[in-house]
């Protein structure tokens, strides 16, 4: 026949189980043929069909070899969690598995300034950088060097199926993510990997409280910000909900930028909207929070989040796209301070009532 007939998928819950049966009886060539099946049914497979793979894939991270497939092993759990899996289902073993790896390539970062000194930098993340002479170089036993090596070239692999359950669930956050942060803001310091999302994401503040006092009204108010993935969206939100509000005197944001914040289903794509700077954001010694940076930036005074809004020290706009597609943010004025209570605070920044 010059015309195959095209194969019927395969059954992805069959597949599954023949996956299962194989790393549990910890046949290596069986293993990676049903590995490769899964990876192939999953590309024909149905959201409906994701929904149960997503928790048996990322249950099977721990019993899968620390120098076999796990990040893949984990992407594809992360794609399932995409299709409609349940992210806290998936979560353990993927933030599990993250955190391992972050700590392992750590860990190969401190063996290889050990030999060669401070002058010696550190190697790119490829794995054509693996061979003998490196293995040699990290010490210890020869299996858990391969490790380290793999875990420093391959942990941003891990990013895409970290963010799948980060981004879908505040409990997964409040779980996981407070332990997780230092390793990955550590390893990112060492400027050998892109985690930017995975910090950012790490350090989502949700059901946070604020004390935000608007230095040139001498007013303050309390705001419970969630979800909210960078300083840009949470000017937008404060804009809104203090210049919408009519509590503060400025330009509120456009609705289209306030819903591309907050909207629960995101935007397909990039949008042409614009968002426009309402505030200088500070904190209580006087110093700028960037735009660029995080809700998580703002310092913590007497127990509370403590943020200064002043006049804008010149025009800035943005595209207000947020950081993170799935994820809405929130903002929700929850109390306006008394002059007393603005009192107080201001005595914990550098300016007077």
């Amino acid at each position: 026949m010059i015309f195959r007939r095209k194969q019927k998928p395969a059954d992805l819950a069959a597949v599954m189980s023949e996956l299962e049966q194989a790393v549990a009886a910890r046949d290596g060539d069986r293993t990676e043929r049903a590995f490769n099946a899964a990876m192939s049914g999953l590309q024909s497979a149905t959201g409906t069909e994701c929904v149960p793979a997503g928790p048996r894939l990322a249950a099977l991270l721990p019993a899968f070899p620390p120098t076999g497939p796990r990040p893949t092993l984990a992407t594809m759990a992360g794609f399932c969690v995409e299709r409609g899996a349940d992210p806290a289902a998936c979560a353990e073993p993927i933030l599990n598995g993250t955190y391992r790896d972050l700590l392992d390539a750590l860990e190969f970062a401190r063996r290889w300034a050990v030999p060669g000194g401070a002058g010696d930098e550190l190697p790119e993340a490829d794995e054509k950088i693996i061979d003998d002479a490196l293995i040699a170089r990290l010490g210890g036993e020869a299996h858990e060097a391969l490790r380290l090596a793999l875990a420093w070239c391959s942990v941003e692999q891990w990013q895409p199926p970290a963010l799948a359950v980060l981004c879908r669930s505040a409990e997964v956050r409040r779980r996981h993510a407070s332990a997780i942060l230092p390793a990955c803001r550590n390893l990112a310091a060492l400027e050998r990997h892109d985690l930017k999302c995975l910090a950012y994401a790490l350090a989502i503040l949700d059901d946070e409280p604020l004390v935000v006092l608007h230095r040139p009204t001498g007013t303050g108010f309390e705001v419970r910000i969630g979800g909210i993935g960078d300083n840009f969206q949470l000017h937008t939100l404060l804009a809104h909900v203090l210049v919408g509000g009519g509590h503060v005197p400025g330009t509120a944001p456009s609705a289209e930028s306030v819903r591309l914040a907050t909207d629960p289903e995101p935007a397909q794509g990039r949008t042409g909207a614009i968002a426009s700077g309402a505030f200088e954001l500070l904190t209580p010694d006087g110093e700028r929070i960037w735009n660029e940076g995080l809700p998580d930036d703002i310092p913590v005074v007497e127990g509370r989040r403590l943020l200064v809004l002043d006049e804008p020290m010149y025009s800035r706009s943005w595209n207000a796209d947020r950081f993170f597609p799935m994820l809405p943010g929130t903002a929700e004025l929850t109390r306006v301070l008394s002059a007393d209570e603005v009192k107080t605070w201001l005595t914990y920044t550098c300016w007077t009532s």
